[in-house]
């Protein structure tokens, strides 16, 4: 069987392949043996349906799983044999023949055509500067937080003949008309939510700031251009606006109940501090880490052009394209709903596969790959954030997906290590508040 290798672009390859015909038949014959061994058909004893009616229902499958894996096994010993490395699964078409060629036809013919992979060289990473934050965590953060943890515990109590403010929570009925019609989401019944949470448009959030219960207002709102609705963007509603009940916040205090809440037991407020204070400083770490990693990442990425395969974009993509649909159906959404098109990924997807075959590349040639310690260490991190840690721990080691991404964010680790020690590293004092408001 004769292969060729052509070359038809820098990534791109064509493989001519060969198949004899007689060895096609033979292979063939001897697994419609096999299958009529165990062949059962009404009339006929088990193996001994007679070889013509096999051949007649399951022959053409047969003939194409014969003639298929003949061609897998070419492709993978010439691809072998010239030391290639595939990128994404080849595109395999018959040759046709005509005239005398095909009357004397003695071989099954085809073309593979696939992608390699590039060659990675990375890029000089002297002149990068990449800034560290530092972030203290000291007695006024612990503070800061605490009140974070208390609105997080905000109680409402109705409050009749209050005026309602900012962090209060309201009960309202509303109507929306726009030119005197009444539009799709416009009005409701019943309807709570607080002031000051954004979650309606500022106007109308001013518009019910300062009313008591039981009084009704009317005012003009107009949508935003770019309001998600798009019916109503960029029109003007009138709306009639009435609050049945005010609920004012109540915050827990600082005492034994409200420690015992956060997990200490004996209700000890020095501990609750003790392991806020933990807490605090493993997310500091793990920001400072991440905007490090960010900046590191994003240094490579720029400082090594690459050429990319298009079979491991279009299979990123749609790996995002997937990941995004599970995430979107678990909230209750279709991507169908939102504003983007499938296309949107692809910027990601390349920056993905860039990265991934940059990394790769340094973690053989630099000799980067994680040990099992390192892999251990990252584990355990992540488990101190829970209850059990040491159950959480067991956990990752159970399950092979989670395991593998550990290992993939241990190379990471080391790969930005790499090239901290490559680049100029500054460290960069910033708030606290920047740091933890940053949602990085």
């Amino acid at each position: 069987m004769a292969a060729n290798v052509e070359t038809l672009g820098s990534l791109e390859r064509r493989l001519s392949m060969s198949v004899p015909v007689d060895e096609v038949e033979r292979q063939f014959g001897e697994r419609l043996r096999k299958l009529a061994r165990g062949m059962k058909m009404a009339g006929f004893r088990p193996g001994k349906v007679p070889l013509k009616l096999v051949a007649r229902q399951y022959g053409p499958q047969v003939r194409s799983e014969v003639i298929g894996d003949a061609l897998q096994k070419r492709f993978s010993d010439a691809v072998k044999e010239a030391n290639l490395k595939v990128a994404g699964n080849p595109r395999i078409e018959p040759v046709t023949k005509e005239g005398a060629d095909a009357e004397n036809d003695k071989t099954f013919d085809f073309n593979a055509t696939f992608e390699v992979y590039p060659e990675v060289t990375t890029g000089d990473l002297s002149g990068v500067t990449i800034e560290r934050p530092i972030a203290a965590v000291g007695d006024a953060e612990i503070e800061k937080t605490l009140e974070i943890l208390r609105k997080q515990r905000t109680t409402f109590a109705a409050a009749p003949g209050r005026v309602s403010q900012k962090g209060d929570k309201l009960t309202i009925d509303f109507e929306g008309k726009i030119d005197g019609e009444t539009f799709q989401g416009g009005s409701a019944k019943g309807f709570g939510f607080a002031l000051g949470e954004g979650r309606m448009l500022p106007e109308f959030e001013a518009a019910a700031e300062g009313m008591a219960a039981g009084e009704t207002k009317s005012f003009d709102l107009k949508f935003p251009e770019d309001y998600h609705g798009k019916d109503v963007a960029g029109k003007t509603a009138t709306f009639a606006l009435t609050v049945n009940q005010v609920e004012a916040p109540s915050l827990p205090e600082l005492n034994a109940e409200f420690a015992k809440g956060l997990g200490v037991q004996d209700g000890d407020l020095d501990k609750m501090r003790a392991d806020i204070k933990a807490n605090v400083e493993r997310e500091v770490a793990k920001r400072i880490k991440t905007r490090t990693k960010a900046q590191a990442l994003q240094a490579l990425h720029d400082s090594t052009p690459i050429e990319l395969p298009r079979a491991l974009v279009e299979m990123e993509t749609q790996n995002m394209v997937q990941q995004a649909r599970t995430d979107l159906e678990a909230r209750g959404l279709k991507m169908e709903q939102l504003p983007f098109e499938p296309s949107a990924f692809e910027s990601g997807a390349k920056r993905r596969v860039a990265l991934g075959l940059i990394i790769g590349e340094l973690a053989k040639k630099e000799g980067l790959k994680p040990k099992p310690d390192q892999i251990r260490k990252l584990i355990e991190e992540q488990a101190q954030s829970y209850e059990s840690p040491a159950e959480v721990v067991k956990w990752f080691y159970m399950q092979p997906q989670r395991l593998t991404e550990m290992e993939g964010l241990a190379l990471e680790d080391n790969v930005v290590d790499w090239v901290m020690s490559k680049a100029k590293v500054v460290d960069k004092a910033i708030p606290f508040d920047e740091l933890m408001g940053s949602g990085t």
